[in-house]
């Protein structure tokens, strides 16, 4: 129940603080355009400490919907972003590889202050 807790809270801010939490460590400051966008006036993304891919299709059907308006609102330059991030971080590429998945199957994400990364993923149809 945390998760999909997280997973709602979490979907306004997914693609900005991912991406900042994702790219901090192999990029330079130069990459700052996603920072406006960081919630609460962040000045550091917390440290991925895990890592959950979860299917959209086992969220319950509110948190999809939530989900999906979001991801609606995203446009393709921000997915690539956050896509090339995934692949540029060891540990959430594998967590992906793990599960028999790739970065261009994520469709979301979303970072918690405690340092739990959520990929929703979307297999193709």
């Amino acid at each position: 129940m945390r998760k999909i807790m997280i997973l709602a809270a979490g979907a306004a801010m997914m693609v900005a603080t991912a991406a900042s939490a994702q790219e901090q460590p192999a990029q330079p400051p130069a990459a700052a355009p996603s920072a406006p966008a960081a919630p609460e006036g962040q000045s550091a993304a917390p440290t991925i400490q895990s890592v959950t891919v979860v299917d959209i299709n086992e969220l319950p059907k509110e948190t999809q919907t939530q989900v999906n308006t979001v991801v609606a609102q995203r446009s393709n330059e921000d997915l690539q972003k956050l896509r090339s991030s995934i692949d540029a971080t060891p540990q959430i590429k594998s967590a992906l590889e793990a599960k028999g998945l790739t970065s261009a199957q994520v469709i979301a994400a979303s970072m918690a202050q405690d340092g739990a990364l959520t990929l929703i993923t979307k297999k193709a149809s």
